[in-house]
């Protein structure tokens, strides 16, 4: 698939964080962390607009020319993690002090990351509604996928839906075995690519 792909910086924020709200306004995550509809689009923005800046402070975001996708990575070292992640807080003091679920969902899928080889971690992708189901998200992260292969890289996510969970399974991922469950909510799930021969 023939697509335009730029490295973001942070002049982009603004159409990131638009893409990521219109993509995962009706997640199930999202919707399990924000439940009122008119709330979440309250502060969904400010939620993931931490995504975006830790992302493009600390590792890339890819973004389709035409502002209708983009892919957050970070590059994780070995290692236990010094001292603890304040990105959880942030989120919930970010978005939505009062709600504890804006910190949960972080603190929970953090309890699972795996630390014992250093590899890339696909963040968040978000591919406007329109634009879904047309082979984009694959496009986007294909590149980043390669420089893997190329360079030996294991890479990680989390799925939020049963629907991206098969998506990554084509790329090459798959599930770690253990879920992640978000209290009387959906569940995750955290899949892990080896870099494949070339």
């Amino acid at each position: 698939m023939g697509v335009r792909i730029r490295q973001a910086d942070g002049r982009d924020r603004d159409r990131i964080v638009a893409i990521l709200e219109e993509a995962f306004h009706h997640d199930p995550v999202s919707s399990w962390v924000f439940p009122e509809e008119t709330h979440r689009k309250a502060v969904h923005g400010r939620f993931l607009g931490v995504f975006a800046d830790v992302a493009l402070a600390e590792g890339r975001v890819d973004l389709l020319e035409d502002g209708t996708a983009a892919a957050l990575w970070l590059p994780v070292p070995a290692g236990e993690p010094e001292g603890e992640d304040t990105t959880p807080a942030l989120m919930r003091e970010t978005a939505d002090p009062d709600n504890e679920r804006a910190e949960l969902v972080g603190r929970l899928t953090g309890a699972v990351h795996p630390h014992d080889r250093a590899h890339e971690y696909l963040l968040m992708i978000g591919v406007l509604p329109g634009c879904q189901g047309e082979g984009i998200g694959e496009a986007l992260i294909a590149g980043v996928l390669e420089r893997c292969d190329r360079e030996g890289v294991p890479a990680y996510l989390e799925a939020s839906s049963e629907r991206s969970r098969g998506l990554y399974e084509r790329l090459g991922f798959a599930f770690t075995g253990r879920t992640v469950e978000l209290p009387g909510g959906p569940s995750m799930w955290p899949m892990w690519r080896e870099p494949r021969g070339v």
